[in-house]
């Protein structure tokens, strides 16, 4: 198994591509490893010393380290736990039960669908080229709330991603929204 390794915006980060699936749908962010009970990948890569937050995408894993370690030292045992985990057979995630299922959004008005729409063909294709995402959390009074994963999570250029790219693009399309801010 070979696997390709990508610097991201996010010094503190690094994307693995394992060259196959990791993900058939969606994202899974897991910010430290107590979140991390579902998915036998994660709970693997946490056991690395230095792994603060995976992160999971269709066909990548982004790893980020705590500042007191070194990609150089840290990077073979996180390829070894990737390639162990893969070879071994189980789940990347397990199913979730009835209780850790989301709610089902309400209806979104025309406003959110066209922000929602907007994110998921526009922003986070080109958000996961780096390794990370970008969540619609809300929007209210032309404010819209995005929550950021993978290596957007603290990165030092985030900010500008929100404000200079995001903020006018959606703007941009949809003139109800004023303002783009990050949620926790």
């Amino acid at each position: 198994m070979f696997i390709q390794t990508e610097q991201t915006p996010n010094p503190a980060t690094l994307k693995f591509l394992p060259g196959r699936v990791v993900l058939a749908e969606g994202t899974a962010d897991f910010p430290d490893a107590a979140a991390a009970g579902r998915s036998p990948l994660a709970r693997r890569l946490f056991e690395v010393d230095g792994v603060e937050r995976v992160f999971l995408g269709s066909d990548f894993i982004t790893i980020t380290k705590s500042a007191a370690q070194d990609w150089q030292i840290m990077k073979p045992a996180v390829l070894g736990g990737i390639m162990e985990h893969f070879t071994s057979g189980e789940p990347v995630l397990r199913a979730e039960t009835a209780a850790d299922a989301a709610q089902p959004a309400e209806e979104d008005d025309e406003i959110v669908a066209q922000i929602k729409e907007l994110l998921d063909t526009r922003i986070r294709p080109a958000v996961a080229q780096d390794g990370g995402d970008i969540v619609f959390h809300s929007y209210e009074d032309g404010v819209v709330y995005l929550h950021m994963q993978g290596s957007c999570s603290g990165c030092p250029s985030s900010t500008a991603t929100l404000k200079m790219g995001i903020e006018n693009l959606l703007r941009h399309y949809v003139p109800e929204v004023v303002e783009v801010r990050p949620v926790a």
